[in-house]
């Protein structure tokens, strides 16, 4: 399949908040919460940093990943960079999400594509050391009505599950019936046997959720040497006691990032607030906060409760069962890896943006922010009904009436602007104001009063006639409607909203290839529009 490519500034999309355009435009007031820019000298300084820095447990990060990658068909690119992992040459570059059934939204993926295109870059920019794309799996989140659910031809399936705790650890019962579901749709496609082959292997062949992430994402970007790290650890949570151990008993990343959102809030709007704790106990099909009652720390929906020295003794046997939220799973992620770059979405970047004093303090370099690429997958027929209504592809992103209104402007017969008549109108009343002025000046009010009473009915005639001579172009907006709605679901971008699996149904592995080749180093829009 080709694709027509046309790159759109993020702010032109009108979907993207000002922080998240602003941070692009790199605006002097965003440029204390975060240390090195989105560009090439970015990073290379974020490369010089990690070099002069503490030393990641290599040796840790190698073990903990052969053994989660154990049991999976050999892939030669995956299994020489977790090798390469060891040497001191080495670095990642890092996009994070958590383990969505059947890969949650598109957006899942371009992520991915992204971080695999800068890891490449790096290579080619710097030779003489090696970077490895890292797919870093938020497994402990417990959102499971986010995660438990999916769109398919403007349908949301969910997966009926009564099973608490972190998503990555719950069991993949129950998910045969949307298998099924997704089967009965999207089997007689092309390559729907094939990607139901897939599906059936990741998640009715998996013990849990993150295990069946792990397969599918294995299947699909292994060719790319893309490394999955599941988090889950014991061994790289003993890495943060310390930390852990700031946060419970002294409360030091909520003092920090509060006085950084302090600061930021003042122009923006915040993504994230920290907790007084930003823990949770984690242990079988818990997942709850940690929360300090008096002398006493309680685990929220359950009965459990601990004294300072009981608590602190939990984390030094067990610190598998402390889950960090979002204010520390940066610091965590960022502590465990080599890490020069984490690829995010504009949520993900506005809340990176609230930690650089937290990394600062504790000494841990602060990776690149990398705003991912978006995408925008246009099938030619939709590309068509907006050329036949003389629409363009920077046109798509308009509002619906926006469009209709230029469009009744532009092909109708009749005179449909009363402007040279308001204009009109306005100078017949400065003129009465030029003559009252001298009389009594505090008669203009008055004059002004009867001008805003006179000129407001003719722009309401104005819009009336526009209104009316929609009417004839019914068939025109019914086009733009469907177009609206198809490349919008709900209002919404399309990245948002569908999944890859209709995608990959029709064209096979063919449109990961084609994201990837489409995919920017830096992130842009991207409207792909199918060239047959």
């Amino acid at each position: 399949m080709d694709w027509k490519s046309t790159h759109l500034p993020y702010r032109q999309t009108g979907y993207f908040s000002r922080l998240i355009t602003d941070y692009l435009d790199q605006a002097d007031e965003l440029s204390p919460y975060y240390a090195y820019p989105a560009s090439p000298e970015g990073m290379r300084s974020a490369l010089a940093a990690r070099k002069a820095g503490k030393p990641v447990d290599r040796a840790t990060l190698v073990q903990v990943l052969e053994e989660q990658y154990a049991g999976l068909a050999g892939a030669p690119r995956v299994k020489e960079n977790i090798a390469k992992l060891a040497s001191p040459n080495t670095f990642t570059i890092c996009t994070a999400h958590q383990p969505a059934i059947f890969t949650g939204h598109l957006y899942f993926v371009y992520k991915i594509l992204h971080t695999i295109r800068l890891a490449e870059w790096m290579k080619a920019q710097h030779p003489g050391d090696n970077f490895v794309p890292v797919f870093y799996m938020g497994s402990e989140d417990a959102d499971l009505d986010e995660l438990g659910q999916i769109w398919l031809g403007g349908e949301k399936l969910t997966w009926d599950t009564k099973q608490t705790g972190a998503v990555g650890r719950m069991t993949t019962k129950g998910l045969d019936k949307l298998y099924h579901r997704i089967e009965g749709e999207l089997s007689v496609q092309r390559y729907g046997p094939e990607l139901m082959a897939i599906l059936k292997e990741a998640y009715l062949e998996s013990p849990d959720i993150q295990t069946a992430t792990l397969r599918i994402l294995h299947r699909l970007f292994a060719e790319y040497g893309l490394i999955v790290l599941i988090a889950d650890n014991a061994a790289f949570k003993r890495q943060m006691i310390a930390v852990f151990e700031d946060d419970l008993f002294r409360r030091e990343s909520s003092r920090i990032v509060n006085e950084t959102i302090g600061q930021l809030g003042e122009a923006y709007d915040i993504q994230a607030n920290p907790r007084d704790i930003n823990l949770f106990y984690l242990k079988d099909a818990l997942r709850g906060r940690i929360e300090q009652t008096g002398d006493s720390y309680k685990v929220h929906g359950s009965a459990l409760a601990f004294t300072e020295s009981e608590l602190r003794d939990e984390l030094h046997r067990y610190p598998e069962r402390f889950s960090p939220n979002v204010i520390l799973r940066g610091l965590f992620q960022e502590t465990i890896l080599p890490n020069l770059a984490f690829v995010g979405g504009g949520g993900e970047t506005a809340y990176w943006l609230e930690l650089k004093g937290l990394f600062d303090h504790y000494q841990t370099p602060f990776p690149v922010l990398v705003v991912r690429s978006s995408f925008q997958l246009v099938e030619k027929q939709w590309m068509e009904k907006m050329e036949r209504a003389g629409f363009g592809i920077e046109d798509l992103f308009r509002d619906e009436q926006d469009l209709m209104n230029q469009l009744v402007k532009r092909d109708s017969n009749q005179t449909l602007s009363l402007e040279e008549e308001i204009a009109a109108a306005n100078q017949y009343y400065e003129t009465l104001k030029a003559l009252t002025r001298p009389v009594d000046p505090t008669l203009e009010q008055h004059v002004t009063a009867l001008q805003v009473k006179a000129v407001e009915p003719i722009r309401l005639l104005e819009k009336k006639l526009l209104r009316a001579e929609k009417r004839k172009f019914s068939d025109q907006q019914r086009q733009i409607r469907a177009v609206k709605q198809a490349l919008f679901p709900n209002g919404n971008l399309q990245e948002r909203m569908e999944n890859i699996l209709p995608w990959y149904a029709a064209y096979g592995p063919g449109i990961i290839h084609d994201l990837y080749a489409h995919s920017p180093v830096w992130g842009e829009f991207v409207v792909l529009v199918e060239v047959l």
